[in-house]
């Protein structure tokens, strides 16, 4: 049995929407699928379809009416009152029903006293769906109740009302249904809570395989972090940085300005000094420390453990150049990582010098190669067929115990279990710089507390849409720093880049 929690489900139909499938054309495909299967049971004519106002209510309308269609004597009762609907795709399912007058029997109850007991042969739970937390409260908790009491074949749609989506929690009360008509795949929470949900026949809605393939405005929902008004500084990650040479200073600093879009609180360089003093003078935004000598080293090392276990995630290698100091250093902060619990990315000449290594990454751990770098990692060389090295990098994430981000043409990403793909971003984008914005977009993910896999998903989409809408202002005379004014727009509202896709 494939269960999937109720953000994953979230995010696949934000992704579809994406796509171009809309939310009113999957609410008419949920809709039908449940009416289909009340046709199916061949119980009797007579349902009563008990609707919230949210969009599991919108599910029952659309059923309600398909369900008139098919000759069936049909009541909606709306459960609160219209004025409670304000998703869009819901007000036009409502909208055609008060239309039609003879074939659906209306009748709203706005508080508690006024939910009807409805006999009917098959009675349908469809007050509340995936996005439910804590106890439930009237009406809907009577129109629970309620229903209960009915003497019909109950069906939940996608859930029994009162079951918490991903934990089977029972939310105080919940609808003991017969049947639950769940769609796309099962809730993790019914494979917890089957006495309440009864037979479960799952139901496609037409959400297209490529939602679930590609990353997307759902999976940049999952990543995205929203402050509270308690919020204090600190409380959305500190970010430590290790990279920077006397050559390549600006690669640690573009990767910094790129965690801060992301809505870091602070953002840590540490840098050999004449690096960090250069990085220091880009903005006023960003905090250094200075490491005597031309390159990181053992000596840094003390330094460098107050840093760590101060930060909340740390990128490592950024403009670093492999030299062997820098070799004999890694292996004490990757230590100093795994033992503060503090997750972390290794980007360019950090990966470089991790490959030397042969070890696995020992904490929560991003990889960001490019094609030379994986094969340096690896040893494999690098399929151009996305489908074929999909394969290649799950191996490879099993081997590093990481998360790797192949940056390619479409970017591959997979933890040894999942695997994503990523298509955003074009050839304008070959410019220096733009994979060091990327570091820094996944480490303020990190830095946030986002998981490895899901600011790597997160983070290619959004670095590449970054790319694109800056391609559509510039056209193709793109530099690394002008992704950076495209994130946090991005980050509040990806679908802006669906005109892009179209």
């Amino acid at each position: 049995m494939k269960l999937i929690t109720a953000g994953d489900m979230a995010a696949l139909e934000a992704n579809a929407e994406y796509l171009g499938v809309s939310l009113l054309q999957l609410m008419e495909c949920a809709g039908k699928a449940v009416a289909d299967y009340i046709e199916g049971l061949k119980l009797g004519r007579r349902v009563a379809i008990y609707a919230g106002t949210g969009r599991n209510g919108g599910d029952g309308m659309v059923a309600a009416r398909h369900l008139a269609s098919k000759g069936f004597q049909v009541t909606l009762i709306l459960v609160g009152g219209e004025e409670r609907i304000v998703s869009p795709v819901v007000q036009a399912n409502w909208k055609i029903l008060k239309s039609l007058g003879e074939s659906i029997k209306i009748l709203v109850a706005r508080d508690s006293a006024q939910i009807p007991m409805v006999e009917a042969d098959v009675v349908v739970d469809a007050l509340l769906g995936i996005g439910i937390k804590g106890e439930l409260k009237p009406p809907i908790l009577q129109a629970v109740q309620t229903i209960n009491r009915l003497k019909g074949f109950k069906v939940a749609v996608d859930l029994p009302t009162g079951v918490d989506s991903d934990s089977g929690e029972i939310l105080g009360k919940a609808v003991k249904a017969d049947a639950t008509v769940t769609f796309h795949k099962v809730k993790a929470g019914l494979a917890k809570a089957r006495r309440y949900a009864g037979k479960i026949h799952v139901a496609s809605i037409g959400i297209p395989p490529e939602a679930e393939t590609y990353a997307g405005p759902g999976d940049v929902g999952k990543a995205r972090r929203v402050r509270p008004p308690t919020a204090h500084k600190g409380e959305f990650g500190r970010l430590l940085i290790i990279g920077g040479s006397a050559t390549y200073s600006g690669a640690p600093a573009l990767a910094a300005l790129a965690a801060l879009e992301v809505g870091v609180d602070l953002v840590y360089v540490a840098a050999p000094r004449d690096a960090a003093l250069a990085i220091s003078s880009y903005s006023p935004n960003l905090i250094t420390f200075k490491l005597e000598g031309e390159c990181l080293s053992l000596k840094h090392v003390r330094i460098l453990k107050t840093l760590v276990e101060r930060c909340t995630a740390l990128i490592i290698g950024p403009g670093l150049e492999t030299r062997r100091e820098s070799l004999k250093a890694l292996p004490r902060i990757l230590d100093m990582a795994e033992a503060f619990g503090k997750p972390m990315l290794l980007d360019a000449d950090g990966l470089k010098l991790f490959a030397q290594l042969g070890r696995r990454a020992g904490t929560a751990c991003v990889l960001t190669p490019h094609r030379g770098e994986f094969k340096l990692l690896t040893g494999v060389e690098p399929s151009e067929e996305p489908g074929k090295l999909a394969g290649k990098v799950r191996d490879a994430a099993r081997r590093f115990g990481a998360t790797i981000l192949l940056k390619a043409p479409v970017d591959v990403i997979s933890d040894g279990d999942r695997v994503k793909l990523n298509r955003t971003g074009g050839p304008a984008m070959s410019v220096g710089g733009t994979g060091d914005v990327l570091a820094g977009v996944v480490g303020g993910f990190l830095a946030m507390g986002v998981q490895p896999f899901e600011a790597a998903v997160a983070g290619a989409f959004i670095n590449g849409a970054a790319g694109d809408l800056a391609y559509k202002r510039k056209g193709p005379h793109l530099k690394a720093t002008d992704l950076l004014q495209e994130i946090p727009g991005l980050i509040e509202n990806p679908m802006k880049h669906a005109e892009v896709l179209r």
